[in-house]
């Protein structure tokens, strides 16, 4: 059996890819668009392969009956869908025990502006047929480093989300689960909404930030409107500004606020504190 990554080159693939080494996993397969970026994994004994989103070959000899298959969920909003359909049919043709997707928060029942790709993901991976997990990944705490950069710069933390909580977990958190749900039982047919412990409000992101940083940071509540406009001032795009706006009102919602508790559970530990993420910053 093979344990087969996809976006191996990528952020949260690559954590996968350590967390699965860690608990001593075999038979790892680490693919991406570029193997040269995986070189270093091959020489620790992965298996390395090419798997392009845009060019997905009719078949491989590195996917199979008895293997599992991570399909990380690609980077490119907008062209998500056709890529994630033609790796699922690749896993189709070959006959996959099992498929394994990082999707977004209650992905199919839901107002989050970043879901709609992974509703229609999941909906294509259950009409394939395959054995399936989705691990609806809520925030990445990683999301935040630019906002920690520009509170290092300016001393102030500008968003739209008003009180609304983020309760974020670091993308090793994420991966370490992804690494437990592909090596280990029970958990077809599940779609766990993963969420970190604790649940912070901008104001608390920036009283963080300014303990950490040694100095004064305050958190800017701004409408939507002034938002965008702050955001378009300082260099973003129409389409990017509205989209940050989006997932701050997704935020003021409740939305991304969940402790389910579910990802401590996969992990048989507390999730990583905000403080601890961002004091790795510094």
């Amino acid at each position: 059996m093979s344990i087969v990554i996809t976006g191996a080159t990528g952020h949260l693939g690559r954590l996968v890819v350590e967390a699965l080494l860690e608990r001593g996993a075999e038979g790892i397969v680490a693919t991406g668009r570029s193997v040269e970026r995986l070189a270093d994994l091959a020489d620790r004994g992965v298996r390395v392969e090419r798997l392009d989103f845009d060019d997905v070959p009719e078949s491989v000899d590195w996917l199979g009956a008895d293997d599992v298959l991570l399909l990380v969920s690609g980077s490119e909003v907008g062209r998500r869908v056709p890529q994630h359909r033609a790796v699922v049919d690749l896993a189709v043709r070959s006959g996959v025990r099992r498929v394994v997707y990082t999707s977004a928060p209650a992905a199919d029942d839901t107002t989050l502006a970043v879901a709609p790709e992974h509703a229609a993901t999941e909906a294509l991976i259950r009409e394939s047929g395959l054995p399936f997990t989705f691990l609806r990944n809520g925030w990445y705490t990683e999301n935040y480093l630019p906002t920690f950069e520009q509170a290092r710069a300016s001393g102030v933390v500008l968003g739209s989300a008003g009180e609304g909580r983020v309760a974020s977990a670091p993308r090793s958190d994420f991966a370490e689960a992804a690494a437990v749900v592909l090596t280990t039982d029970g958990h077809e047919g599940a779609a766990y909404e993963l969420f970190g412990d604790a649940a912070w409000t901008y104001g608390e992101l920036a009283a963080t930030f300014a303990d950490v940083l040694g100095r004064e940071v305050a958190y800017r509540s701004l409408t939507p409107e002034a938002h965008r406009d702050a955001l378009l001032a300082a260099g973003l795009d129409e389409g990017t500004a509205g989209f940050v706006v989006a997932l701050d009102q997704d935020i003021a919602a409740g939305l991304l606020g969940l402790t389910t508790g579910q990802l401590a559970k996969l992990l048989g530990r507390p999730t990583v504190p905000l403080r601890d993420t961002v004091s790795s910053w510094a």
